[in-house]
């Protein structure tokens, strides 16, 4: 039986829930030792968190590849380089090809700032989401852990949060609230999975 699951995290700007989870990963709260950083923008934030943190990072570039076999066949090679068992998106903008997606099924997971179904789907994500959460009256929201397929959000859901929507709350203030429980929730979840896979 092992140890620790070897983790991979995809992020594509600040990557703040990358450092909850290398927290949680450090102080021995999840089961998890992240062996990989990867990123579609160079100039992305997380990577040079991970870069001082001593962690391996990666850029997949999709451009940078003649089509789209041979950009798979490269993020399949980099994730086999550093033998990665689970894979989590922390704010990664792009969609995750189906054979790599095929490859690690119900190994990809995902966090997302609101209730799904609700206020999921191409271009939801960031404040985006919280305008549109506003906009539709509602009373709560919160965030959702799930498996990643083929379309976006719409892989089997994990684990969801709640979040009170205040009747003052403005799109930044509760992108903010919502930001701290996925922070918390994040960790819980894949080392829940991590456990599994050991």
């Amino acid at each position: 039986m092992r140890i620790n699951v070897n983790l991979a995290v995809f992020l594509s700007g600040t990557g703040t829930n990358f450092t909850a989870i290398a927290e949680a990963a450090n102080e021995g709260g999840i089961p998890v030792i992240i062996t990989l950083v990867a990123g579609n923008k160079p100039d992305a934030a997380g990577l040079q968190k991970a870069r001082y943190m001593n962690i391996p990072t990666a850029l997949f570039m999709r451009p940078d590849f003649p089509d789209g076999k041979s950009f798979a066949d490269y993020m399949l090679s980099v994730l086999r380089k550093y033998d990665v068992d689970l894979i989590a998106l922390a704010g990664y903008m792009r969609k995750i090809p189906p054979r790599v997606i095929r490859a690690y099924r119900n190994r990809i997971v995902n966090i997302h700032p609101a209730l799904l179904p609700r206020f999921g789907g191409k271009g939801m994500y960031g404040m985006t989401v919280h305008r549109a959460v506003i906009e539709a009256g509602v009373t709560e929201t919160g965030v959702t852990v799930h498996y990643v397929d083929e379309e976006y959000d719409r892989g089997e859901i994990i684990e969801q949060r709640l979040v009170p929507v205040q009747p003052d709350d403005t799109p930044e203030t509760l992108a903010a609230r919502v930001l701290k429980v996925e922070h918390e929730l994040y960790p819980e979840v894949l080392g829940k999975l991590a456990e599994n896979l050991k």
